[in-house]
């Protein structure tokens, strides 16, 4: 199939490149637009209008979360939902098929309340990231059935209202709008919060937050780049979908896992919460590696169900294993 994939010279982008082009025709679209291997030819947003006509739309382009804080809040929405809103315009007018969308488990919720994440929890984001993916999927979710109403109204003069339910049924299987809620992703070329705990084990320098006990879960490339495959050749329903490993991790695994990739001692100390809380807050006034964001991330319990998106795509369970899946990664650093 051709397939358009936005953001193309990111981290998740450069991956599903590898993953998708001995079996189908790339295209990219990025603010720079140099040669890659495997893309036939890259664009920039100003040439939008000429891409050539493909099946598939991904769109990865997107403003990542900053834990530093030091992004104005405005980019988030200027990228995250404006990007959204023009590709997604773009890709109605087309003569594409399936649009996936790369929003964020972070659009429904920075905290998990309860044990799991579903896609039934209704969007509470915070911050300017959330907010602007969740902003993001409401655009696209408001101009898919509002495309879909105006297109029956279009027949309704013509139509008895067993016909009219008949083409209601094809309009909704004409185009397929996928909206995918990751969780962590990771795998080669990484740059986020997993290179700088690996850089903590790399130097020998003893893990201080044994003493907090959390599950998270993670998304390995090769997962997601799977989904996405499965997505273009079947007949998926069009919907939200949570994607990650089937298997959760402490951040005490984590660190076990890469000293043991690396062939390092597992230096885990158990210092006192409130102290390392404490540090945390001051880390956030200084700008430090560890600040408050960052500590919530390491710690927090966030644990996200892909139940649903195993059972639309007719599996039992993902192809990677999370522990394989981080242990490639952490063997890319």
């Amino acid at each position: 199939m051709d397939i358009l994939i936005t953001g193309i010279h990111g981290f998740v982008g450069a991956n599903l490149v590898n993953a998708l082009k001995a079996q189908h025709t790339i295209y990219g679209l990025d603010i720079v637009a140099p040669q890659k291997e495997g893309v036939i030819k890259t664009y920039n947003w100003a040439e939008l209008e000429t891409i050539p006509a493909v099946d598939v739309v991904i769109h990865l382009a997107g403003k990542a979360h900053d834990t530093k804080n030091q992004t104005n809040a405005q980019v988030y929405f200027d990228i995250n939902t404006g990007l959204t809103q023009k590709i997604y315009d773009w890709f109605q007018a087309s003569e594409a098929k399936k649009f996936i969308f790369f929003s964020s488990v972070k659009a429904a919720a920075d905290r998990v309340e309860g044990d799991v994440l579903t896609e039934d929890v209704v969007p509470s984001p915070k911050g300017p990231y959330g907010e602007s993916k969740i902003k993001a999927e409401n655009y696209i979710l408001s101009k898919a059935v509002s495309g879909k109403r105006q297109a029956v109204r279009n027949e309704e003069q013509e139509l008895g209202e067993d016909e009219l339910s008949t083409i209601n049924y094809q309009l909704s299987t004409k185009k397929r709008t996928y909206i995918l809620r990751p969780c962590m992703i990771h795998g080669p070329g990484n740059k986020g919060n997993l290179n700088l705990l690996y850089q903590v084990v790399k130097k020998g320098i003893p893990y201080p937050l044994g003493a907090f006990e959390n599950r998270r879960s993670f998304t390995s490339v090769d997962n997601l780049s799977f989904v996405i495959e499965q997505l273009i050749r079947k007949d998926i329903p069009t919907g939200i979908y949570n994607v990650g490993d089937d298997e959760t991790l402490s951040t005490n695994e984590l660190i076990a896992l890469m000293a043991r990739t690396m062939g390092k001692p597992e230096r885990i100390w158990n210092w006192n919460k409130s102290l390392i809380q404490f540090c945390a807050r001051v880390g956030t006034v200084l700008h430090l590696p560890l600040n408050t964001e960052r500590l919530q991330k390491l710690t927090e319990n966030y644990v996200v169900s892909n139940a649903k998106l195993k059972q639309a795509l007719g599996i039992e369970k993902m192809p990677v294993r999370a522990e394989d899946g981080l242990r490639k990664t952490v063997g890319s650093f």
